[in-house]
Parts: structure tokens; sequence; C-alpha cells
């Protein structure tokens, strides 16, 4: 195999820094001949992933393999971006099973699996994810994309707040990225315009619909499941020391959880909070007088 394949180590080098990935053009470059490649693969030494891109050794890849391996796929000055940029940072989870990539201007070309946007990227847009060798738009450029790309508002602030939770939001980058953005710029300004950091950050189709009731009954928006000591409240306003924490459907059928509940609450109490629990029934059947508990408990 040496004799046949001297660049072997190299190989593996390349391959290591990429995630168990390499390109054909790459091997070429590297003085590898068609010829010699053809035999690896034959040996199963390379494992075809796209059209000219190769898994080394084995088959199985991680994520960071498959982002790297779809950015060759891709050529030159491709990056992740999208949907996937924004599960590489964790600011929204996907399940898709097609990866997002932005390819400069008219270049590129159409790969099965992936799916290819074509737009110009600022230097400044474009980083590495995590000190790895895989090329992604930056947190800010991400969230301009996903303005232009989700379906409400909603889950462009969600994504927001996540940015932010994971300190991976910089104010003066994101007012850059947007004034560079083609695309999503205007969506994402009129986003901001209204958006207060920590009050997306829901877990439940219950905290969704108290979130809601906020917004239709004009109140103040709550933090989301915000810190307070070493508890996590559902939702809170700092300045009113009030709490409030909703009760999903089979919470009377949990006397345990009620016993820990009772014990937070009188801590939350100890300490001058004021807490209000909305039982999920209550916030469907009566949201009005909800509203006007709420209300009233900001007043103090």
């Amino acid at each position: 195999m040496r004799d046949e394949f001297p660049t072997e180590r190299w190989i593996a080098e390349l391959a290591t820094r990429q995630h168990g990935v390499v390109a054909r053009r790459q091997l070429l470059e590297g003085g590898v001949s068609r010829s010699a490649i053809g035999r690896w693969i034959e040996r199963g030494r390379l494992h075809p992933v796209y059209r000219g891109v190769y898994a080394v050794g084995h088959r199985v890849l991680g994520p960071h393999g498959r982002w790297m391996a779809a950015v060759l796929a891709c050529g030159e000055g491709a990056v992740l971006s999208h949907g996937s940029a924004a599960a590489a940072w964790k600011i929204r989870g996907t399940g898709a099973a097609i990866i997002d990539l932005t390819v400069p201007g008219d270049g590129g070309r159409r790969v099965r699996g992936l799916r290819v946007h074509r737009d110009r990227l600022d230097p400044a847009d474009v980083t590495t994810l995590g000190g790895s060798a895989v090329p992604i738009t930056t947190p800010s450029r991400t969230l301009v994309d996903l303005a232009a790309t989700l379906a409400s508002p909603r889950q462009v602030e969600r994504a927001l707040d996540e940015a932010h939770a994971l300190k991976l939001l910089d104010h003066r980058e994101l007012t850059a990225a947007i004034g560079r953005a083609h695309r999503g710029a205007r969506a994402l300004t009129a986003v901001l315009a209204g958006h207060i950091p920590g009050t997306t950050r829901t877990r439940s189709g219950l905290e969704e619909a108290f979130v809601r009731l906020c917004r239709a009954h004009d109140l103040p928006q709550p933090l989301v499941n915000q810190k307070v000591g070493r508890m996590t409240v559902d939702f809170l306003w700092p300045d009113r020391r009030l709490v409030v924490e909703t009760d999903g459907a089979d919470y009377h059928d949990l006397p345990q959880l009620q016993e820990r509940d009772r014990r937070r609450d009188a801590l939350l109490t100890r300490w001058r909070y004021t807490v209000l629990r909305v039982p999920e029934d209550r916030l469907e059947r009566e949201p009005d007088a909800v509203a006007a508990d709420v209300r009233a408990a900001l007043r103090g």
C-alpha cells in the first residue's frame, strides 16, 4: 500500500483535520493519481459520501463530518448556513435531513441531499465552527438568514433568545450583518424592534399559551424560564418580584410534585416574591380572569 499510496500519512492527517472526509480535488492536488483513488474506493478505504467527497476508512460520520462533507461537495467558498448553521450553533434545533449551505454568487453546484443558497457573503459573515475546519456563517449572519426563511416572527424571536442565552449574540455584529444582508434584514429588524431578550424560551405548549395571553392582554412581557436562586421559574417579572407558574393538566394527579412546589413557593415567598399558580384548565376557560389576576399582582 505504501508504494501505491505514498501520501497515505498526509491523507490521514487531512481527514483528521476535516472530521473524517476528503475531497477528490484535494487528493489530486496532493499528487494522488486517479487510479490510486479508484483502488482505494474498490478496497473500501474511501467511501463516497457525495460526488467527489469521501469518508476515509469507514462510513460512519458525526455531525461535523457530515457538515464538512457537504461543504466540500459544494466547492470553493461554500459554507454551512441557514437552518443547518443554526443547529450547529445550537441556536435552533432541526430534524431536517437536508443540509443548508450558501455559495457565493452563481457558484457551487446542485448536490442531492443538500439545499444550496446563492448569495454574496462578506468575509465578516463567515467563520469556522468552534475552531473546527467547518466553514459556517457567523451567529449574527445565521440569524439574518433565519429571519428570511422561518415561518413566523415568533420563531425568529426564539432563535434570538437562544443565541443570547448561549452568549453568541453581539448586537454590534448583528447590526453590521443586517446592513450587509440582501435577504432577511427587514424581517429581523422588525422582530428586534419589539423583542425583549429572555421572553421566548418556553419549554411547552402551556408556556406558549401563557405568553400569548400576556400579549393578547397587553401585559408586560415576562422573562421565561429564569433562575431565581437555584430554582428555575416559569415566568418572572423581576422588577415587580412576581413569579407565575403554569401547572399542566396532570398536576393534581401527582402529589409528590405538588409537595415539591409548595416548598418552592414557600421559599420564594420568604424571598419576598409573589407567586401565582395558573392551572392549564383555568388558562383555557378563563383567560380574561387570569390576565386580570396577573395585572393586579403586577400593580402590587
